[in-house]
């Protein structure tokens, strides 16, 4: 009898054995697969543009530029996401998605925008059901130029449960102007290998534009930065921001970067989004740590994003996590108008649209 039960104990623990060495054969091949495929663009890489824009930029005009991350549309008001502290990995249908899509349409759409600036941009995604996102917008726009550039490319992310699956998005940008020449510009990562397979490869797409009146460029930037590192990533990718911006500036071009900071500027009063005990909060851009003449703007009546701890519908609203992460930085030669958040209610994407109007110098 004693025989017996040693010879099923030690089949259990071969049994045992051989599940854990299969498991770590199969996440040895996983890894060497995923940096097999990594996506590793160059330092700065041409971007295609395409189509044209329709109108030249005169000096008289008052431009409209709009900044929205967008969130893939599978972010909306009933949805959370476990690396902000909730339990949602993909969004639950396609139905949801598309009609996300379709109502940030008809809302940038109405905003009238001369250059759109969006983030989390998503192409051939599994969390939103392999949709050309960037097609489906540019096509409401098709008087138009387009850019768009990747930050987010794996063929597969093998986590959490269930996985997120095959991931390619990153910043579309779409201009009424004529758009010279575009590049992307990659920027420092906080993450070393095995977890920057999957990550973000964080980038700027500046563009270029001509003005009849002047030989200076207008000089425009889509930018998203680093979210969930432990803050070192966000600083050091501010600082390579501002160093083109800098060197924009030098030459006398008209500058401007907008987009998702992850970040608030010290220049402006976000006190009416206290941090909550156990949600993610953004660091602070020092201002004064840049040139005094480059221009940090945020709209602090409204919130441009909201927390992803959990579902925004059914929640207390007043009690909520906001957060001011959205906005733009501009050089000392543009004027600027007004800068103002459209408060969507967060009820399509996790963020608010901001919309800027300025005029040159």
């Amino acid at each position: 009898m004693r025989r017996t039960e040693g010879t099923f104990g030690s089949k259990i623990f071969r049994l045992i054995a051989l599940l854990i060495i299969l498991l770590i054969l199969f996440v040895a091949i996983a890894l060497a697969l995923l940096t097999m495929t990594e996506f590793n663009p160059k330092e700065e890489e041409t971007v295609l543009v395409r189509g044209e824009g329709s109108y030249s930029i005169r000096s008289s005009d008052e431009i409209r530029i709009v900044t929205w991350n967008i969130g893939y549309g599978g972010l909306g008001e009933e949805e959370d996401f476990f690396m902000d502290g909730g339990k949602g990995v993909n969004p639950k249908s396609e139905e949801e998605v598309k009609a996300n899509i379709d109502e940030i349409i008809m809302s940038i759409q109405s905003m009238r925008a001369d250059i759109l600036l969006l983030q989390e941009v998503d192409i051939n995604s599994s969390r939103s059901f392999h949709m050309d996102q960037t097609k489906m917008i540019t096509n409401a726009f098709p008087n138009y130029a387009s850019t768009f550039s990747y930050n987010h490319k794996v063929p597969y992310i093998p986590y959490p449960w269930p996985p997120m699956g095959k991931v390619g998005a990153g910043l579309l940008t779409v201009s009424g102007y004529p758009i010279k020449s575009s590049t992307r510009i990659q920027l420092p990562s906080p993450f070393s290998w095995p977890i920057r397979v999957v990550n973000l490869k964080r980038c700027v797409t500046v563009h270029r534009m001509e003005l009849g009146w002047t030989d200076k460029e207008l000089v425009v930037m889509n930018l998203h930065l680093e979210a969930y590192d432990d803050g070192e990533g966000k600083r050091n990718q501010t600082k390579a921001l501002m160093a083109l911006l800098d060197e924009e500036m030098a030459k006398g071009n008209y500058v401007i970067a907008g987009g998702d900071f992850n970040q608030v500027f010290s220049n402006v009063d976000w006190s009416d989004y206290p941090a909550q005990k156990d949600k993610w909060q953004p660091e602070e851009i020092e201002v004064s740590d840049f040139n005094r003449a480059w221009q940090f703007v945020m709209d602090p009546e409204v919130p441009t994003c909201r927390s992803l701890s959990q579902p925004l519908k059914g929640a207390n609203k007043t009690t909520f996590q906001y957060y001011m992460l959205d906005g733009f930085v501009l050089s000392s030669n543009i004027t600027v108008i007004e800068a103002k958040t459209q408060d969507l209610g967060f009820v399509n994407t996790d963020h608010n649209p901001v919309v800027l109007r300025i005029k040159l110098k």
